[in-house]
């Protein structure tokens, strides 16, 4: 069994911070790309940031220059950090990692965390 279990959403206000962090436990074997969506209401799942094993990242134009993705292998966690956040940005953040749960090719799944709400006020 594979867990993501996220926190640090939260209610800030407009031009505010957080940061979310989302770690991994179970049988995990290796853990490669890791990211971040979120779902606003009435919205579509969209990505927001997603980050390799190696360490490259990519962003959603809505976020660049704000957001900052990173993770620490060691721990099995990944981190959004969220700078001058807008009222736009509110939404349910989910973490999502694709997770290798044995040597056996093709054992490679995708796994989603339980999702944390980020709510900005203006």
């Amino acid at each position: 069994q594979v867990q993501l279990v996220e926190s640090g959403g939260g209610l800030v206000q407009t031009g505010g911070s957080l940061r979310l962090s989302c770690a991994a436990s179970g049988s995990i074997f290796s853990i490669n790309d890791m990211g971040w969506y979120r779902q606003a209401p009435g919205k579509q799942r969209e990505l927001v940031a997603v980050i390799t094993n190696g360490g490259s990242t990519n962003y959603a134009d809505s976020v660049k220059g704000r957001f900052t993705i990173s993770r620490d292998n060691a721990k099995n966690t990944v981190y959004l950090q969220m700078n001058s956040l807008k009222p736009e940005d509110t939404a349910v953040y989910y973490c999502n990692a694709a997770i290798r749960v044995s040597a056996i090719i093709g054992q490679r799944y995708a796994y989603w965390g339980q999702g944390t709400q980020v709510t900005v006020s203006s």
